[in-house]
């Protein structure tokens, strides 16, 4: 990443642009080559260039997402904003991505995917070789540390996979042409075109990430870098592929801003008795924050593996174990980490892996996850101490 963003705009994002359907498909091509996505002027308008040429003429949606992104952010040229859409190209690979997540597998299948030996003892390595600004980052936001290094265990494998996707050919390609999530792809792109150049390191054309245009170790999307991002190396850029201060404090932050709760439990297996009923929906996870007692399920017959507080918000979530049906108590901390992805199963995986990596870390965990039920070397940090 050579050269630097020039400020596109500065305001926050405050976009909500509807996604629409039915437009063909732009034909799939050879990306530019990174010179030539270099030489593309800045979105910005200049006083010191002049205007660039006409740009060929956008595909209907395009056009309607460039007038109302200019109409919400005036300070933004229309003709430069539609040249940097007609760089991007249309990945089919990335609509065939979108329909096979992992998430749509059962729990059997899917902890082994993030919770195996190789991530285990891959982020004990980073953890241990990081220690001390991992733990100074957990302390600053009231955030476990092994929670910090699960996530971007799970992301990235501790930054070893953070995609080989233009950001902008990801949310071109999910934004005008994957109508069942559309607008959510359109508001990020928004959100990619309106970020400050203190946001990013480098033009945009030229940011790689994850076939939904998620980007970095902690493979934030463009507007939760806008919210949540933190230039801890105090360079005045979050950088979030070579700045390990950067990512570990934008990771942190979006947690704590979310609400995490310092030293309650994640969650913790549950024990149903064998005069146990169904549980009412009013008590089953539904992607909502928990509302109901500890002690409620107990006194329907559900109990904790472990001492957890009976006062303590919990849902039940359940799972197709290896052995058959699970169950799970899920706590306050969970829902937090369902908004930094909203399938339960990446929750879980996140909150086991943690445990994991601390139960191997045993002398310099400090704080584990703080879950109920506790339980290869890494890549260099990136290229900034």
């Amino acid at each position: 990443m050579s050269s630097r963003l020039r400020l596109i705009l500065p305001t926050a994002l405050l976009l909500a642009l509807a996604g629409c359907a039915g437009v063909p498909p732009r034909p799939a091509s050879a990306p530019p080559s990174s010179a030539a996505a270099s030489a593309t002027p800045s979105v910005a308008p200049s006083t010191s260039a002049a205007a660039p040429a006409a740009a060929p003429a956008a595909a209907p949606d395009e056009a309607a997402f460039v007038r109302a992104l200019v109409a919400a952010h005036p300070g933004l040229d229309a003709q430069r904003v539609t040249a940097l859409l007609q760089q991007a190209t249309v990945q089919p690979s990335i609509l065939a991505a979108m329909a096979r997540p992992a998430e749509a597998r059962p729990w059997r299948d899917y902890r082994p995917i993030f919770v195996n030996a190789q991530r285990i003892e891959a982020g004990v390595a980073f953890y241990r070789e990081h220690r001390e600004r991992i733990d100074a980052t957990a302390t600053r936001y009231g955030v476990p540390p092994t929670i910090l290094v699960a996530l971007l265990g799970v992301e990235t494998r501790y930054g070893r996979i953070t995609g080989r996707y233009r950001v902008l050919d990801a949310l071109v390609t999910l934004g005008f042409h994957y109508p069942p999530r559309a607008a959510f792809f359109q508001k990020e792109l928004a959100a990619l075109l309106t970020l400050p150049a203190d946001r990013l390191p480098a033009p945009v054309q030229e940011l790689r990430g994850s076939y939904a245009g998620a980007m970095g170790w902690c493979q934030f999307m463009p507007s939760s870098l806008a919210r949540y991002g933190v230039d801890a190396d105090g360079d005045g850029r979050v950088d979030l592929w070579d700045s390990l201060p950067d990512i570990l404090a934008s990771t942190a932050n979006y947690l704590a801003a979310h609400g995490w709760q310092a030293g309650q439990p994640v969650s913790a297996p549950a024990w149903p008795a064998a005069s146990a009923a169904p549980p009412p929906a009013a008590m089953v996870w539904a992607g909502k924050p928990p509302v109901q007692p500890l002690q409620a399920f107990e006194a329907l017959g559900y109990a904790p593996a472990t001492r957890v507080d009976p006062a303590l918000p919990a849902a039940l979530l359940s799972l197709q174990g290896a052995d058959g049906p699970e169950w799970r108590f899920v706590f306050p901390d969970f829902y937090v980490l369902t908004r930094y992805n909203t399938s339960p199963l990446y929750a879980l995986a996140v909150s086991e892996l943690a445990d994991a990596i601390a139960a191997q870390s045993a002398d310099v965990a400090g704080d584990t996850n703080e879950a109920a039920d506790p339980g290869a070397p890494a890549p260099a940090p990136g290229r900034k101490p």
